[in-house]
């Protein structure tokens, strides 16, 4: 344990802060007055189940306030610019250095954002093309496809004999995006007859795309800008009209006395919905999008996204589309073909870059790969990119399950890394609950006992050695083996797949065994989510679950994704005699300040938008009245707010007995609690969950559905030890119940409890896409011909 005592009486003699970060009394979110001193320039991993409190210290606390303070060090006016940061809750923080955060968050989906524009790897293939490609077509910007090729006129002012001179020249910018789909690299094809009704005038209510409709204010601008007439039916326009109702260019007018942009239908569409993430648009306006707009790949660049001209300058037959295209893999050994001394240097580090990609286990992409389809724990090691030949020391690294998504063959590479960056001087801090990360720890700090209110003390901190013998949750399990079976399931059918060739898939035929626990297994990139949810059928009785993430707005949480919201919703009703709709943030029951939502939100356009909690309702999101009424019996009663503060266990309490029971309730809080989401609060922002929790929430919602067959994408994420034991017996009682479960998974226990496996490989992308081994754990292990056999074999001892 910390050796930390009286909080007053450490900061009045501090340790040496050269050696130590010292968190006293910290107290964010679940963490209860904790106390820890955390070696500098070592290896420390947080450990302990889900919701004990891990990130509540490192990245809520410790790193908060790192970046806090550098924030500090800016001038007033540029802090002005800058969301205000609030203090962790916590009395003493000291030692700190400057924090790196390397999380999971997903790369921003931005449609123009690739593999290659996130690392500057894409930025230094298009300087070298600039020098060495030929034809030679102009500066690095002739080869981008975010940069337009456009001419005019401008002025200009310089300064000649003592006079200033003001002149007007011609110019040309030479970009290199392709003018048919503006660098997107697809065509969007727009149903007009979804977009108004031809038969109606705009005063008539002719638009129909979401805020256009009514007296909303853009709905406003198109009927009194005098570009058409607003009582004419959109059919009897005239050719000019109707191109300004669609296509005009943006121009400046004026509305109800107010300066405003008027711009086309299809432009604007175009900028305020097309040139967002589809995944982070609001469902009402996804829907929109998905009847009204078909996308396909520009017949132009073939998808490449470059201009015709930019295409045609190649080094050694080669362009940068072809380049972007490549694997990494494949893509490094090019440029290490290029011997070049004039660009020396520029080729010596984008090969670092390009090998730094193979080194983590990303080889198998490629640089025109969209960043926004990256996963979680591929998006992270691209973030460590930048920072693996960093020159920086004496930094802290903070780190989110930096294994997630990696089959055990990678680990070991992502371990090294670590290690790699401890040993430059660095304090790398890391979050995991993978053992093989957990025991190349320098320190450990394991929280818990348990999740939410169960959570938040420091249950052990010391060596790996003192956790195996601490009798905590995550010391017990440490060791955990799980054997393979010494007899599997008969399958009852089978699911045969012909000729599967999707990505890297190389014309595989496979029968996937039904009514059995099968799972498919491989490096990352060698082929198995291709196989499984590109070559299982969606048909009815498929439920397919992936990470992907949850459709629905930032006002959307667990008890409303689920459905469990509307049960508890009638319960306050018929207690109080009032209308459900009482019971909604969303509905009559919100805050009139901030609508329900809890926060308001503050746009500072450029900026990331702030968020602060609402005043009116201090967030709880109801009215006060609304707050009055209770559900339960005189001794436990709580109001809708307090309901929605619960975790899934607590609520599972509650609604369980008493004069708050409730068994269409207790029914989806007991399939939350049976994927491990007891600690998850119903009340809790979706967009807060991690990718393992996303698939968990979305497994508990469906396994109330009639469907035969399961298919779950590395299920484990995320998972304690402890954790997984549970999860791999809710598989085993839906298998039991008669279905087919088929999972990818990288874990080594949910591989050695499987009936079957399917192993793909050998190696990622194009070096994949082939079965290396079909059969039951035990002859896997017995054969080690693959390299999850041999890791396998290791793993339970064999």
């Amino acid at each position: 344990m910390s050796t930390a005592t009286d909080p007053q009486e450490l900061a009045l003699h501090p340790a040496d802060s050269h050696d130590l970060i010292r968190v006293l009394g910290a107290r964010e979110n679940n963490l209860k007055d904790v106390h820890v001193e955390l070696p500098k320039r070592r290896l420390t991993v947080f450990t302990g189940v889900s919701g004990s409190g891990k990130s509540s210290l490192v990245f809520a606390t410790i790193a908060a306030e790192s970046q806090r303070m550098i924030n500090e060090t800016y001038s007033a006016f540029v802090q002005g610019f800058m969301p205000t940061m609030a203090r962790p809750e916590v009395d003493v923080l000291d030692g700190l250095t400057t924090a790196i955060i390397v999380d999971q968050e997903r790369l921003g989906g931005n449609p123009r954002s690739t593999v290659g524009t996130v690392t500057d790897a894409n930025a230094m293939l298009r300087i070298l093309f600039s020098r060495l490609g030929q034809p030679h077509i102009g500066s690095p910007q002739a080869f981008s496809f975010n940069v337009a090729s456009i001419s005019g006129a401008g002025a200009v002012q310089f300064e000649r004999g003592g006079r200033t001179i003001k002149e007007r020249r011609d110019f040309t910018v030479v970009g290199g995006q392709c003018p048919r789909c503006e660098g997107t690299g697809r065509t969007s094809d727009f149903d007009l007859t979804q977009l108004y009704d031809d038969s109606k005038s705009l005063n008539e209510g002719a638009l129909l795309i979401p805020n256009y409709t009514g007296d909303s204010w853009y709905g406003t601008i198109f009927r009194k800008s005098g570009f058409h007439d607003p009582d004419k039916p959109i059919r009897k326009y005239t050719k000019r009209e109707l191109n300004d109702l669609l296509y005009k260019e943006q121009t400046r007018i004026k509305v109800e006395g107010v300066n405003v942009w008027y711009e086309g239908l299809i432009p604007r569409i175009q900028k305020s919905m097309l040139a967002k993430d589809r995944d982070a648009l609001q469902p009402h306006i996804r829907a929109f999008v998905d009847r009204a707009i078909a996308f396909a790949t520009c017949p132009e660049c073939d998808g490449t996204r470059l201009s015709e001209t930019a295409r045609s300058s190649r080094i050694r037959g080669t362009n940068i589309a072809d380049a972007c295209a490549m694997q990494i893999s494949d893509l490094a050994e090019w440029v290490r073909g290029l011997d070049e001394p004039s660009v020396a240097p520029l080729l010596a580090k984008l090969l670092y870059t390009l090998d730094a990609f193979v080194e983590i286990g990303l080889g198998y992409l490629s640089l025109e790969r969209p960043s926004g389809t990256l996963s979680g724990g591929e998006a992270q090691r691209t973030k460590l990119i930048r920072h693996i030949g960093s020159a920086l020391t004496d930094v802290t690294y903070v780190f989110d399950e930096p294994t997630i998504g990696l089959h055990p063959h990678d680990v070991q590479r992502m371990n090294d890394l670590l290690l790699r960056l401890r040993d430059k001087g660095n304090t790398v801090l890391v979050v995991e609950h993978e053992p093989e990360t957990i025991a190349i720890a320098d320190h450990v700090v394991d929280l818990g006992p348990g999740a939410g209110a169960a959570g938040g003390t420091v249950c052990f901190e010391g060596t790996v050695d003192g956790l195996r013998g601490s009798g905590t949750v995550t010391g017990r399990h440490l060791g955990d083996r799980t054997a393979p079976k010494e007899t599997v399931r008969t399958p009852t059918g089978r699911l045969e797949i012909r000729g599967a060739t999707r990505h890297n898939l190389k014309d595989v035929d496979v029968d996937i065994p039904l009514g059995v626990l099968c799972v498919v297994t491989g490096v990352a990139g060698s082929g198995k989510s291709s196989l499984v949810h590109g070559s299982v059928p969606a048909s009815e009785g498929v439920v397919s679950i992936d990470q992907s993430a949850i459709k629905g707005s930032r006002r959307s949480n667990p008890a409303t994704y689920t459905g469990l919201l509307d049960p508890i919703r009638k319960a306050f009703a018929k207690a109080n005699g009032v209308k459900p709709a009482l019971f909604s943030a969303n509905s009559e029951g919100a805050c009139p300040a901030c609508n329900g939502a809890g926060v308001i939100y503050t746009e500072l356009g450029f900026m990331e938008t702030v968020s602060t909690t609402c005043e009116e309702c201090e967030g709880k999101r109801f009215q006060a009245a609304v707050l009055e009424y209770r559900l339960g019996g005189p001794d436990n009663s709580k109001d809708i707010s307090e309901v929605l503060a619960m975790s899934v266990t607590e609520a599972l309490a509650f609604f369980g007995a008493g004069e708050a029971r409730t068994p269409a309730a207790h029914a989806v809080l007991d399939r939350l609690s049976d994927v491990g989401l007891g600690y998850l609060g119903l009340g809790q922002p979706l967009t807060t969950l991690s990718g393992g929790e996303r698939q968990r929430l979305k497994l508990a919602t469906r396994m109330g559905e009639k469907g035969g067959v399961y298919v779950l994408d590395e299920p484990t994420t995320g998972l304690h030890l402890a954790d997984v034991e549970q999860l791999l017996g809710l598989l085993d009682r839906l298998v039991d119940a008669g279905k087919s479960v088929i999972v990818v998974e990288h874990h080594q226990a949910v591989m050695a409890h499987a009936d079957w496996i399917i192993d793909l490989g050998p190696g990622a992308g194009h070096d994949g896409g082939r079965i290396v081994f079909e059969g039951t754990p035990a002859d896997l292990v017995a054969a080690r011909s693959t390299l999850t056999g041999q890791h396998l074999a290791e793993y339970v001892g064999r």
